[in-house]
């Protein structure tokens, strides 16, 4: 991964920047999985203010793009990169924290090698009416790293990492039997192609 360092376990350190398709805990899904809301433990998550990347210049968006390569490069290599001070670096850091669109900062971690080997998708079916409720107690998993709204067959989409095929069976066992959910349908991943969690900017 470009601009990379690697430790024990992890890729990079990224940061969570906001954008019309928010990513919630982990951001390990197709882009054609993505939609608009996305539920996590503590709720939904806020919508996102288009008129937010009317207020980005040049430079905010060079500064993603450096963040977005290595979340641990420092002020100093930053600036020298967008040809700007590093008192103007930091100043603008600090905007896109405060303006919600730089989330947060997290390592990009191989689950496969802390023994999370089985990665599913689930689509689910809820009862009409009930559907807010029942997203919220699937997403106080921590196992689930995304809960979405979706158009088509299935109401919700969840997507889950587990340790091996019994957890995933249990797994759909207790969420087949949660009450106003109807129907559930699983697929489990056999090779990941792709995923991204970088915003594209």
């Amino acid at each position: 991964m470009a601009g990379g360092r690697d430790v024990q376990h992890a890729k990079a350190v990224q940061p969570f920047v906001a954008s019309p398709e928010p990513i919630a805990r982990r951001s390990h899904v197709p882009r054609a999985w993505r939609h608009t809301r996305v539920l996590t433990g503590e709720g939904m998550g806020a919508p996102i203010d288009m008129a937010i990347s009317a207020t980005l210049d040049e430079l905010d968006f060079s500064i993603l793009r450096q963040l977005n390569a290595d979340a641990r490069k420092s002020y100093r290599n930053i600036a020298k990169e967008v040809q700007a001070s590093i008192s103007t670096v930091s100043t603008r850091i600090r905007k896109l924290e405060a303006e919600g669109i730089i989330r947060g900062y997290a390592p990009m971690i191989d689950e496969t090698k802390l023994g999370y080997d089985v990665l599913a998708v689930v689509g689910v079916t809820i009862t009409k009416g009930k559907l807010l409720d029942v997203q919220r107690r699937i997403a106080k998993d921590d196992r689930v790293s995304h809960v979405y709204d979706v158009t088509g067959e299935w109401d919700s989409i969840v997507v889950v990492r587990l340790r091996n095929t019994r957890e995933l069976d249990s797994f759909i066992k207790r969420l087949g039997a949660m009450e106003h959910v109807e129907n559930t349908y699983t697929q489990v991943v056999l090779n990941v192609v792709k995923e991204e969690v970088r915003v594209l900017v």
